[in-house]
């Protein structure tokens, strides 16, 4: 495994751990201050965050050659603002572990459609029985984890 690829395993790894402890926290903050208060106050956290790595790491590339691609590159903006009110509105109703597995199953769902087609510039990857065994495994996985919301 290259070196690239093993930051990237990590990284993502790392994210996915970080992803059930922001949703315990989301829902908490939501509880507390109100959904729309708490994913502001998120929304900020992160741009502030995004600026700092913006200004450390970027090395002369700034926001400008981000704001040079098409609108719909910017969609990932207003996705994360959507996944960030689910988790927020979600854990407090029904569990931390029901509200990742069923982010975590439309996330697998919508990827294998992405892959099978080809879409947003992405190579295309055949879904086949095991990919589809795999999607229907975790969808069931995350029925079980609403069992007791």
């Amino acid at each position: 495994m290259s070196s690239g690829t093993a930051v990237a395993v990590s990284l993502t790894v790392t994210a996915g751990l970080a992803g059930s402890v922001q949703a315990a926290v989301m829902g908490k903050l939501g509880e507390r201050a109100g959904i729309v208060p708490a994913l502001g106050l998120s929304t900020l956290v992160s741009f502030a965050g995004a600026t700092v790595l913006v200004a450390v790491v970027a090395r002369g590339r700034g926001l400008g050659d981000a704001f040079h691609q098409p609108l719909w590159l910017w969609s990932g903006g207003l996705l994360s603002l959507l996944i960030i009110l689910a988790i927020t509105v979600a854990p407090p109703r029904i569990g931390v572990a029901a509200t990742v597995g069923l982010v975590i199953s439309g996330n697998l769902v919508m990827a294998a459609v992405i892959d099978h087609f080809g879409l947003f510039g992405q190579d295309a990857i055949e879904i086949g029985w095991v990919r589809l065994l795999g999607l229907g495994l975790l969808a069931g996985g995350s029925a079980l984890l609403l069992a007791n919301a």
